[in-house]
């Protein structure tokens, strides 16, 4: 087990933490998403913000937990990497 698990298990036992972890996980998969469907595909996030006609400033800020994307901009990226978009609930 590394480092950072090792916290992050430690840290779990706090209510409060393990709350906010529980609450952000939408966002942590979509970042994951992005960032993996990109690279799966060898982009830039310049090459994937020209395909999909956002700023590469916004791909950045949305990989990196700065901003949360709204449906439309997440159907737009879909787009741009020759996808479709689909949202489960769980």
């Amino acid at each position: 087990m590394n480092e950072l698990t090792r916290l992050k298990n430690k840290l779990m036992d706090n209510p409060e933490f393990r709350e906010e972890y529980k609450n952000s996980r939408a966002d942590f998969e979509i970042m994951k998403a992005l960032i993996g469907a990109r690279c799966d595909q060898d982009l830039t996030q310049a090459e994937l913000a020209e395909r999909s006609g956002l700023k590469q400033s916004n791909i950045s800020r949305i990989e990196n937990g700065s901003c949360s994307p709204n449906v439309s901009t997440l159907k737009q990226i879909a787009r741009g990497l020759g996808k479709e978009l689909h949202i489960e609930f769980r």
